[in-house]
């Protein structure tokens, strides 16, 4: 023998207890399977994850090993690498020697000509285990979503009969007696305010009564008659309050959206921004838009108390977060524009100090 051949054939056997060892030191399981369905030969990370010993491995045939559910798709897979068709991503379920099930992702390559498979597969169980718990919480959350619908639609109902009572009892009211021009300005403010409020409960009806949520609800919808409606139903509060409110919608004067979730977040911001002022303060109110990146967006910033954003960040529109000790503070409000914005397609965030204020930068999708 040359000293060259020799030189090789040492090469080929380091190369060879190289691979061997990284057979049994990966945390992968690596096997060998005959066509006949049994193992040929595994490494130890098989066994530690199946629970069996080596022997009880290749003295039974695979499907023994298998989950019952999964069984007739695993044989299935069997045959097509018999016919020469690789496997890859392949996914299903052992149960180990205890009774636990393990998911598994196999990548499987067929050597005919030697009738085995060279299969290599990760223990996925955790992710399987994440994807379930998503999909339960998502199940909640599509309840709870259906619980808020049916609450919302029966609270909406159920107040249109004392509205329509208010409004029957101005039309029977006789103010030609009435000398004083305060009281006739309340009473008429009273009863503006009574009829916006019938309006919009007919359109939350109308709105859940609709089965197509998303693009049928959208239309050209002019800014300042949106926001002058609005803040025609609240004038006694804005008016109580000396509240100052700046409006300026020269850069963007209409959008494509849904009316009754941008009354919706009119209404809840702009009480927010008067409910939440900071004390021996006037509230002063910003409203605007702006054409940014291509997007129209609206912005609407006060001079409140603000949030502290660190410790906030993640809840600010969760449904029931509170974050004052204002008595009339009940997490709704945010959630509601939050959901308005998602729903059709934008996005909200919030730019706030403490004691500094807050900006709401809504942007409407295009």
């Amino acid at each position: 023998m040359t000293k060259n051949r020799e030189t090789d054939l040492a090469y080929d056997y380091d190369v060879f207890n190289n691979f061997e060892e990284f057979f049994d030191i990966s945390h992968d399981l690596f096997c060998i399977v005959g066509y006949d369905g049994y193992f040929k030969k595994i490494n130890p990370a098989v066994c530690k994850l199946l629970e069996y010993t080596n022997e009880e491995l290749l003295s039974k045939p695979i499907n023994h090993f298998v989950y019952h559910k999964d069984k007739e798709k695993t044989s299935l897979a069997r045959n097509e690498l018999k016919s020469q068709i690789p496997l890859f991503d392949f996914e299903n379920r052992y149960l180990t020697k205890s009774g636990k099930i393990v998911w598994l992702l196999w990548t499987s390559i067929p050597v005919d000509e030697e009738k085995i498979i060279y299969a290599v597969a990760k223990n996925i169980s955790s992710k399987k285990e994440l994807e379930e718990e998503r999909k339960l919480h998502l199940k909640r959350l599509t309840e709870i979503n259906n619980q808020f619908k049916q609450l919302s639609y029966s609270t909406a109902h159920d107040l249109r009969s004392p509205v329509n009572n208010m409004l029957a009892i101005f039309e029977l009211m006789d103010t030609t007696d009435i000398k004083n021009k305060e009281t006739l300005e309340f009473i008429n403010i009273l009863k503006s305010t009574t009829n916006t409020l019938k309006e919009n409960l007919n359109e939350y009806i109308k709105l859940l009564n609709s089965k197509n949520e998303t693009d049928s609800q959208l239309e050209e919808i002019d800014l300042n008659n949106c926001l002058n409606e609005v803040l025609i139903s609240i004038n006694s509060l804005i008016e109580n309050s000396k509240a100052t409110i700046n409006i300026d919608f020269s850069e963007v004067q209409k959008i494509n959206f849904n009316k009754s979730y941008l009354k919706s977040i009119f209404l809840n911001l702009i009480t927010n921004a008067i409910k939440y002022v900071k004390p021996n303060t006037l509230a002063q109110i910003s409203i605007r838009s702006e054409r940014n990146n291509n997007s129209n967006q609206l912005i609407i910033s006060d001079n409140g108390v603000g949030f502290d954003l660190e410790k906030v960040k993640g809840k600010v529109f969760g449904l029931h977060q509170t974050f004052s000790d204002n008595i009339d503070s009940n997490g709704i409000g945010l959630y509601l524009v939050h959901n308005h914005v998602n729903n059709l397609g934008g996005h909200i965030t919030l730019e706030s100090q403490i004691n500094k204020g807050a900006s709401f930068i809504i942007t409407f999708k295009d």
